[in-house]
This record gives C-alpha cells, sequence and structure tokens, in this order.
C-alpha cells in the first residue's frame, strides 16, 4: 500500500475524520457506483445502517449530516461547511433527498438512518451499510463500507486488500522506521527528501511544493479563523464557550520579549483554535485525523513565530517528515480512536508532530526518530472517552498538551547525543497498536465509559 503525504494530510470540514469525512467519502463512492451500474435514476429509497461506534457517537460527530451531503454528491474538500445544517434540515423537513445532485428521492430521516448502537461488524468498528432500492422496494445494490481513521475509506470487498491499488511504486518503499531510516543513510538523503523523491512519482516537484504550502497556508489559516470567531459558543448541546479568541485578545497586544516569554500560552492558542474550529464543522486540514488536527498546525506555527531561522523550505521539510512518521502508524498499527483510543490520534499527531519539528530544526535521521517515539511514548494508554459523543471534551485541550509535548519532544532529542536512544520508534507503534487492542472498547469513541459517563450531564 502506497501511502501519499496529501492523503495523510486532506483538506475536509469537522469535527471528525473517521466519522464525518470518511462517511462523506463513502456516500459519495456508493453514488458512483451507482453511476457506473447506470441505476441512479431507478433508485427510489435509500437506506443508511450505522454500526458500532458510527451509531454511538455518530449524531454527535455530523455522522448522519456527512452522508446525507455524500449521498448528494459532495465531498469534504470542496464543500461549504456553512450550508451543511440547512441542507440536512431541509431533508430532513421536506423528505427530499437529491441524490447524486440530480435525482429527487423521498427520504425519511428517523425511519431510513438507522442506528445500531449495540452491533460492531467483525472487521472495524467504524462501519456503515448503504442499500439502495426501487420502486418496488427490490435492492439494486447495497455494499458495507469501513471508515478506518483520518477519512480513509475501505468497502467490503478491499478490506482486506492490501495491493498498492493502482499507483505506479515510488522509488523508496518502506513498511517499518527500520527500512525508512537504512534508506535515507544508505542514499545520504533526510527523511523529507526521500519523501519528496517519493511524491515526485505522482506529481512534479513544483506541484508538490505548492500544494504542500498551501496546506501549510489553510492550517494557518484554520488558526486564524478560530482566534477571529465571533461565535462564542460552540454547538452540539454543552454550551462549550469558544476560549480562543479571549485568549487571542490576551495575548495579542504583546511585544516580541513578551511574546516569547509566552511561548507555551502562544501554542495553546494555536491548537485552541484548530480544534476549535474542527469542534464547530469548520475547514481544517485532516492530520492524520480530525480530532487531532490542532497539533500539526500549532507546531507548524511554533516554528513559524518563535524560530527566527523559519522559511518555505522547513515547512515542506515538516510536512513531508511528519507524512513519513504518520504513514509508519497507518501502516503499522492505527489512527482511528475507534480502533485503538485517543492514543491513536493525538498520539500519532504529537508523535508526527515531534518528528516532523525536530528535521526542520535540522535534526538528524536519528534524532528525528527519537523525537517521534518520544511522542507516542507518553501516550500510550490514551483512551477516547468523549462527553456527549462530540469532539469538545477532553478533545479540545488535549491538542494543547499534545502541542506542548511535541516542542518538548524536539527539543530534548535535539540536545541530547543521538546515540543515546533505548527504545526504537518501531517498538512503540507494535505496543500502541497492542494496547489499542487491549482496550475495551467502552474507551475506544463509543462515550460508554471515562469521562462520558463520569460527569453530571448539563
Amino acid at each position: 500500500m502506497f501511502i501519499s503525504t496529501f492523503e495523510m494530510f486532506s483538506i475536509g470540514v469537522g469535527p471528525s475524520s473517521s466519522h464525518t469525512v470518511g462517511p462523506m467519502r463513502a456516500a459519495h463512492a456508493f453514488i458512483n457506483d451507482l453511476r457506473q451500474q447506470q441505476t441512479l435514476a431507478s433508485i427510489s429509497r435509500i437506506q443508511v445502517d450505522l454500526f458500532g461506534s458510527l451509531a454511538l457517537t455518530g449524531l454527535g460527530h455530523a455522522t448522519d449530516k456527512a452522508i446525507l451531503m455524500g449521498l448528494e454528491n459532495e465531498l469534504p474538500e470542496t464543500i461549504d461547511p456553512h450550508t451543511m445544517n440547512a441542507r440536512v434540515e431541509h431533508i430532513k423537513s421536506q423528505h427530499d433527498l437529491l441524490l447524486g445532485k440530480n435525482h429527487t428521492i423521498h427520504f425519511d430521516y428517523k425511519k431510513d438512518l438507522i442506528l445500531h448502537q449495540k452491533e460492531f461488524l467483525p472487521k472495524h468498528s467504524n462501519a456503515m451499510r448503504l442499500t439502495a432500492y426501487n420502486e418496488t422496494n427490490e435492492i439494486l445494490f447495497s455494499d458495507t463500507y469501513y471508515s478506518i481513521g483520518g477519512g480513509f475509506i475501505l468497502n467490503e470487498a478491499n478490506f482486506d486488500n492490501t495491493a498498492p491499488g493502482g499507483k505506479t511504486a515510488p522509488p523508496y518503499i518502506f513498511h517499518n522506521a527500520v527500512e525508512l531510516l537504512k534508506q535515507c543513510k544508505q542514499h545520504h538523503i533526510s527523511i523529507a527528501q526521500l519523501m519528496m523523491e517519493n511524491e515526485k512519482t505522482w506529481r512534479t516537484e513544483t506541484d508538490i511544493k505548492s500544494d504542500l504550502l498551501n496546506i501549510a497556508n489553510i492550517m494557518q489559516t484554520c488558526i486564524y479563523t478560530g482566534c477571529y470567531s465571533e461565535e462564542t459558543h460552540l454547538p452540539g448541546g454543552l454550551n462549550l464557550a469558544r476560549r480562543a479568541p479571549k485568549m487571542y485578545a490576551k495575548l495579542q497586544p504583546q511585544n516580541a520579549e513578551q511574546k516569547q516569554k509566552n511561548v507555551m500560552n502562544w501554542m495553546n492558542l494555536y491548537a485552541l483554535a484548530v480544534n476549535e474550529e474542527n469542534a464547530a464543522g469548520g475547514r481544517v486540514v485532516t492530520a492524520p485525523t480530525n480530532g487531532a488536527a490542532g497539533i500539526i498546525p500549532a507546531v507548524l506555527q511554533y516554528y513559524r513565530e518563535f524560530i527566527p531561522e523559519a522559511n518555505d523550505e522547513g515547512i515542506i521539510n515538516y510536512l513531508l517528515t511528519a507524512a513519513a512518521i504518520g504513514i509508519l502508524y497507518k501502516k503499522n498499527a492505527s489512527i482511528s480512536a475507534a480502533e485503538v483510543g485517543c492514543q491513536g490520534e493525538v498520539g500519532v499527531a504529537c508523535s508526527m508532530a515531534a518528528g516532523a519539528l525536530t528535521a526542520a530544526l535540522g535534526g538528524s535521521v536519528e534524532q528525528i526518530e527519537k523525537a517521534a517515539e518520544m511522542g507516542m511514548e507518553h501516550h500510550l494508554g490514551l483512551t477516547c472517552d468523549p462527553v456527549h459523543g462530540l469532539v469538545q471534551i477532553p478533545c479540545i485541550e488535549r491538542n494543547t498538551m499534545g502541542t506542548v509535548q511535541a516542542v518538548n519532544c524536539a527539543q530534548l532529542s535535539l540536545i541530547e547525543d543521538d546515540t543515546q536512544h533505548y527504545i526504537s520508534l518501531d517498538q512503540v507503534i507494535e505496543t500502541m497498536f497492542r494496547t489499542g487492542k487491549d482496550m475495551s472498547h467502552i474507551y475506544k469513541e463509543t462515550s460508554l465509559g471515562g469521562l462520558a459517563v463520569n460527569i453530571p450531564s448539563c
């Protein structure tokens, strides 16, 4: 399986990559299949069945809205997030769904969208089944999709298929960190250079750099949007106040010397701003998930604002290195909280950011690997227990913790001898995956345990 940097960093909408972005893509894929079968015009009814984590926390994660928009031919990277709520309310009230954007069918939200909250399909806890019927209620087509984290989806036929999927093979294929570092040393290149050569298999270097800087700018825009938001509270029912605008107003008057002294508050602000935007369903970059979308942008903004030598080359190296580390987790473990808990989201994002910042600051491949390992080591066992099934508590603050820890890991790896390293990145990735498999399902994005059940209901 060849994974591109631009699959690890995709532009989408909040609040969840696995529960919002993935289901929207799955519904869109279902529509494409109907088109290819030339049965779209014959559809009279669509039934949506959600299982496991999608059923338990899907409504809080806007899974229902995402699927309806996907069925109306929308994609996360192009949809206007400000139009979603009104369009969904129209579908609910008028019982009209514009299938594929050009074929209107009857859709009864209460009857045609079914939550199987006690049923988990064996392949993955994020499962959804879409079924299309004709006017005589015969099944014309049905498929099951799995949202496996980070916006990645697989259908029933392809779930166990690990083949490359038609992509041209890149020059540097790696399956683990040992292979990645070995090739870097053998060819005297950095991790970022290796990733650049791989990306050049699929697009030009000019386009790669331009697209990476565009992703970085969207991340930065998300921070600014969160800081300047005029909304006072987040949607969803918790009545949680937005904190980033008030924090920004307090910090903004600082001069350069004061800002340097308050670097941790600025890092907290960057992460809060992104994750409040995500919680509000705004435009974010999946990095590598939406629930953990604040860490990589916040650490990147730290690099831009607090490192005098920061430049575009450093930003490109940062994102390429982060993607390489994310790919290791994607291939050998999971980036889905529904599968391994929040260690697979915030933990992975912290690991990616720690290694990436080390690279941007001129660290060796050994120092990068060490920083990435530390970033995960101290997130092992982190549960996913969202209150009311919303990506708000503890998710938003958790990104601030991951941001500060990522910078600390980078600094620690850079100041020490790069040979002083006992636990390898591969070992910590395997440990994370085993820990996630051992974790009770009530702590894996089901809102059945932890904070989700141990605080008073409002």
